[in-house]
């Protein structure tokens, strides 16, 4: 061996005597303490905790540790308490309490609850709370997560997408049925009314075929409808007139097809048409004589109690009692218009009180020269009795110039869509 190292060339004995001493320095050297201290530690075929900075944890990793979780659903029932529900979840007050002390957002969600409220609460395998979820609507749910400093919260909001769906009918007995029977849901009946509620007196002036279609906005969530929007565009006719009401995207309001604005200064009815009992009767007999006669206003015969609304912004006039009005509330708009609200059970304003379209005034009764509950209402131009449910009523601002032009244009193409679904329903 040694005499072929020899042999070898200078540079190449010099090489391998360098390398040679390299390793025989190493072999010598002391084993660090941290490696010495890892071999004391750790030893073959045992397990041992692995300590993970939860910060270095991806967003997958956490959905995944997440979707593990014994979810427990509880619902809040008649006179529960938030403590209650955390008592069933096997949670204690002391938590609760510290949950609501780490910030006003979860302190909200876990104190302003009402009966069928329900909340889920994740649990991990050692059946520690992790995180608690409270489904505010279809697209949001309100998320409590445990965290290294306590608990935090956030909002999981989905995207929500919006398409379009159509609805008509015929009225056959009233105004309600027919839009139950259209599909419509208790809100959109009663914004139909509304948006119609200045032209149309929907306690006494719908007839038997009169129509409607709407065109209307749904809520879809990850492919599945979820809710239904605003109504965009309506069409309604009442005794051979049509009216049609398009929604301007930038005010929130509605405007007919040439920008003439829908709202007016009084509603057509100063109460809620679903509570009058005579809303589908032509001849309008008078409610407590069931004689028909000339009025010098329009008598609505609707429960004790029925809330009665102002039908314009105003003054109060008088607010007082007497023989023969029972409590009645006079209303004074302008030095033009006044209306009056005969034989109320109560009055909720008073002698010189500011009212807006739409407060309730007072409540319907039968006080005073009656025989029998109903509201007398009376509408005064100039001091002369006029009928409020024909009356022409001054409007409110209509749009002008550019945003006219701009809200127009949007009108025609919805008006068209909703001739197209009326006529592609007429075909099926």
């Amino acid at each position: 061996m040694l005499s072929i190292f020899a042999r070898l060339p200078w540079m190449h004995r010099a090489l391998i005597a360098l390398f040679s001493a390299v390793i025989v320095i190493a072999l010598f050297l002391p084993e660090p303490e941290d490696l010495r201290q890892d071999e004391r530690q750790y030893q073959i075929g045992k397990a041992y905790p692995l300590s993970i900075d939860p910060t270095a944890l991806t967003l997958e990793t956490r959905r995944s540790n997440l979707a593990v979780l014994r979810w427990d659903k509880h619902t809040v029932g008649s006179g529960d308490s938030m403590a209650l529900l955390f008592q069933r979840a096997g949670l204690s007050s002391r938590l609760l309490y510290q949950l609501t002390s780490t910030s006003k957002e979860i302190a909200n969600q876990l104190t302003k609850v009402r009966p069928g409220d329900s909340f889920l609460f994740g649990f991990d395998g050692d059946n520690e709370l992790v995180q608690i979820k409270r489904q505010l609507s279809a697209y949001e749910t309100f998320l409590i997560t445990k965290s290294n400093d306590g608990f935090t919260s956030s909002l999981d909001k989905k995207e929500v997408h919006y398409q379009y769906n159509y609805a008509s009918n015929v009225i056959t007995s009233n105004f309600w049925n027919a839009g139950v029977g259209a599909g419509l849901t208790a809100n959109q009946i009663m914004e139909l009314a509304g948006i119609f509620g200045w032209d149309i007196d929907f306690a006494l002036d719908i007839r038997k075929n009169d129509s409607f279609e709407i065109l209307y906005q749904e809520k879809v969530v990850e492919g599945e409808v979820v809710g239904r929007g605003k109504i965009m565009a309506a069409i309604f006719t009442n005794q051979g007139d049509t009216f049609k009401a398009i929604l301007d995207d930038k005010t929130g309001n509605y405007y007919d097809e040439n920008g003439r604005a829908m709202k007016k200064a009084f509603l057509r009815s100063p109460l809620d048409f679903r509570r009058v009992t005579s809303n589908f009767n032509p001849t309008r007999r008078h409610p407590v004589t069931g004689k028909v006669r000339a009025h010098r206003g329009t008598d609505y015969a609707a429960p004790v109690g029925t809330p009665i609304w102002a039908a314009g912004d105003g003054t109060v006039l008088k607010s007082s009692y007497n023989q023969f009005n029972g409590n009645y509330v006079f209303i004074k708009h302008s030095n033009t218009y006044i209306t009056k609200y005969l034989h109320l059970t109560k009055r909720t304003v008073k002698t010189g009180q500011r009212v807006k379209q739409g407060q309730t005034i007072g409540t319907l009764g039968g006080t005073g020269r009656v025989t029998g509950p109903h509201l007398h209402y009376e509408f005064l131009v100039n001091g002369v009795h006029k009928n409020p449910r024909t009356v022409k009523l001054p409007q409110s601002k209509s749009l002008t110039g550019k945003a006219k032009t701009t809200f127009i244009a949007n009108a025609e193409l919805r008006l068209a869509k909703l001739e197209r679904y009326s006529k592609l329903l007429a075909t099926e």
